[in-house]
């Protein structure tokens, strides 16, 4: 008896399968891993390794600051990378400043401050093991006109940030006695979904020579590598992949530190699950090229 995969309909029944059951497929690898994920192990990419290790070598009276230039639409692909630079910024005890440059970012800064500052907070054994507001971090929070906030803030923080998100005055704040301008910073990264990242290259690090990082959605990478390549940008996360490449050096740090938490790593998590739907979505091409070319042959 002939095997079904030898009868002359069988490519022919392939090719002319129902198209829903290839979306319950693509479905189910991109479901599965995000509800299973499993374990990957990015190898980091340039512009991420240098990222990383500019922020990681700062010295320590030197401030990371970060803008949250994007909007919920973007949430997913961008969080992850935020998160990543609190906790980093956090487990080697660097100062934090974070604003966000448009009003709908408000809410996805305080939850990316909340989720980081919970996480130490929670395994801390002291006063000053722990990641405290106004004191390790500061949320200057929102305001305009952002020609305002980027050239302001090379000179006085707190005259553009005259109260913080939550109300406080921005100068009774003990972090602002060391982060006073653009001076006090290590580097600002724009986590960006727009071209928010160019403002910050043309009126702060033109004007006051501050280092600048960007993380970008994978779509938007191409226009900024031309401003890594010529070292206006010290390092760039692009997309999924640099936020999990920025996760998986991270995690490598904080054991080194005697941080082994196991903090979950929603790029990694993510990553996993884009990985097994490219190759499904391989194994579906390569199938109906077979397909294609079987069929053809027969009919000649």
């Amino acid at each position: 008896m002939a095997d079904a995969t030898t009868h002359p309909g069988f490519w022919t029944r392939l090719q002319a399968i129902d198209r829903r059951w290839i979306y319950l497929v693509v479905w189910l690898v991109v479901m599965v891993p995000l509800i299973f994920p499993f374990k990957i192990r990015p190898i980091a990419t340039p512009p991420v390794q240098n990222l990383f290790n500019y922020i990681d070598t700062m010295p320590e009276n030197k401030a990371l600051i970060i803008s949250v230039d994007y909007t919920p639409d973007t949430q997913a692909e961008l969080q992850p990378m935020l998160v990543a630079l609190l906790r980093h910024a956090f487990a080697i005890h660097r100062r934090v400043g974070v604003l966000a440059m448009y009003v709908q970012g408000l809410g996805i800064g305080e939850d990316a401050i909340r989720q980081a500052s919970s996480e130490f907070n929670a395994h801390a054994r002291t006063n000053e093991d722990s990641v405290l507001n106004g004191r390790d971090y500061v949320y200057w929070g929102w305001t305009t006109p952002p020609i305002t906030i980027m050239l302001g803030m090379g000179q006085r923080i707190a005259r553009v940030f005259s109260v913080d998100y939550y109300g406080a005055k921005t100068e009774s704040l003990p972090i602002m006695k060391y982060l006073k301008n653009y001076d006090d910073a290590g580097i600002l990264v724009s986590v960006a979904a727009s071209a928010v990242p160019l403002s910050w290259i043309n009126l702060a690090q033109t004007q006051f020579g501050i280092h600048l990082g960007c993380g970008t959605t994978a779509v938007s990478a191409a226009d900024w590598y031309p401003y890594v390549n010529s070292g206006q940008f010290s390092g760039m996360l692009a997309g999924m992949k640099g936020a999990a490449e920025y996760e998986e050096l991270l995690e490598r740090r904080m054991v080194q530190n005697g941080m082994n938490w196991g903090l979950r790593r929603k790029g990694t998590e993510a990553m996993s699950s884009q990985a097994a739907a490219h190759i499904a979505i391989i194994a579906f091409i390569i199938i109906g090229n077979i397909g294609y070319f079987a069929t053809r042959r027969r009919k000649s």
